[in-house]
């Protein structure tokens, strides 16, 4: 079965730090790319960063570069997403999803979390 379950997110204030996890199934894990992608109140779902297990080096959008690191557990399938430097622009709904391309654009993902909400106060 493909399935993927996003966890901790929470209120957070600005400057401060959260760790996401997306567990993953194995056969997602193993061979889809796995992205993180945020939706804010009233924007659309834009991507933050990609993981794939099998090839590339990870990507980052341009707003998480520096502040946001995605990396993975092979023994228990999950993709992390660890964020610091936290600011209220960041607040919104983080949805893990995988995809057989490597792609940022959320239209080419084919499986989706439930999502996790991430506050962050200022």
């Amino acid at each position: 079965e493909a399935q993927l379950v996003e966890s901790g997110g929470g209120l957070v204030q600005a400057g401060g730090s959260l760790r996401l996890s997306c567990a993953a199934s194995k056969r997602l894990f193993e061979d889809y790319v796995i992205g993180w992608f945020l939706q804010a109140p009233g924007k659309e779902r834009e991507g933050v960063a990609l993981f794939s297990k099998k090839y590339k080096a990870p990507y980052y959008m341009n707003s998480a570069k520096g502040r946001f690191a995605i990396s993975g557990d092979n023994a228990k399938s999950t993709v992390y997403l660890q964020m610091a430097s936290l600011k209220p622009d960041d607040t919104a709904v983080y949805y893990c999803a995988a995809s057989s391309l490597w792609t940022i654009d959320p239209h080419n993902y084919e499986y989706w979390g439930q999502g996790t909400q991430v506050t962050v106060s200022s």
